[in-house]
């Protein structure tokens, strides 16, 4: 039997496409559980509480979207890769604010969705173990990296579980020019493609979080053709 923390729950009403995709994760040593519905993604995720969702966006009793919100009130953390057939930025944008922590198109290209549910699971693994105390303040934001909480301004923000490691990287390389290769390699953990705009509306939302001016940001600096850049400001 695979280790509990191998556990992924498939949500896809395309049957022939969820046994491929099934069939894949097994191979690699994943126990895969499946759902062809929300209502049944939902009722077996609540029984199962599986390390990682699989979630198409098209779902034959309604939106992928609605799964993930409902998903993200019951657990905050585990990681959650939304499918779709769908490429338009405002889909990518949807998944991403309402917590999804990737996006991917189909068709699928199994290889690199193996790489990404694997770098998915050793990141949670990582943050699941006992954190370093470190506390990290510029100007009126503080992140305690050990709790992972935010504050602005003593306020506390809520971040999804991307948006806070993606923000906590960024920190902790204050004043240094980081590409989004290096920003790709290090949050998502694997060395695919992936879409700029998906490491953009997550730079976007953060500032729209963080930034007292999103449009005219002092934290998140953009470096043209490169990357971003954090403010090595320090604290006042």
């Amino acid at each position: 039997m695979s280790e509990p923390s191998r556990q992924i729950l498939v949500v896809d009403g395309d049957a022939p496409i969820r046994r491929e995709i099934k069939s894949a994760c097994e191979q690699d040593g994943y126990q895969v559980l499946e759902a062809d519905t929300g209502s049944e993604a939902l009722r077996v995720h609540t029984a199962a509480h599986p390390n990682l969702v699989l979630l198409e966006v098209t779902l034959p009793d309604g939106s992928g979207f609605d799964v993930c919100r409902e998903l993200r009130r019951s657990d905050p953390t585990s990681p959650v890769i939304m499918m779709s057939t769908r490429s338009d930025e405002i889909d990518v944008v949807v998944a991403l604010e309402i917590g999804a922590d990737d996006y991917v198109t189909k068709p699928l290209r199994l290889r690199e969705l193996a790489a990404r549910i694997a770098a998915h699971l050793r990141r949670a693994r990582m943050e699941s173990a006992e954190a370093m105390r470190t506390r990290l303040e510029f100007r009126d934001l503080v992140i305690d990296v050990n709790e992972r909480r935010i504050y602005k301004s003593g306020k506390e923000i809520e971040l999804t579980h991307t948006e806070f490691d993606l923000l906590t990287f960024l920190a902790s390389n204050a004043g240094k020019v980081l590409s989004r290769e290096k920003i790709l390699n290090s949050i998502w953990g694997y060395e695919y493609p992936i879409e700029t705009r998906v490491i953009d509306v997550h730079i976007r939302n953060l500032r729209r979080k963080i930034e007292t001016q999103p449009a005219r940001p002092y934290y998140i600096l953009a470096v043209p053709g490169i990357g971003y850049r954090f403010t090595n400001a320090r604290p006042v």
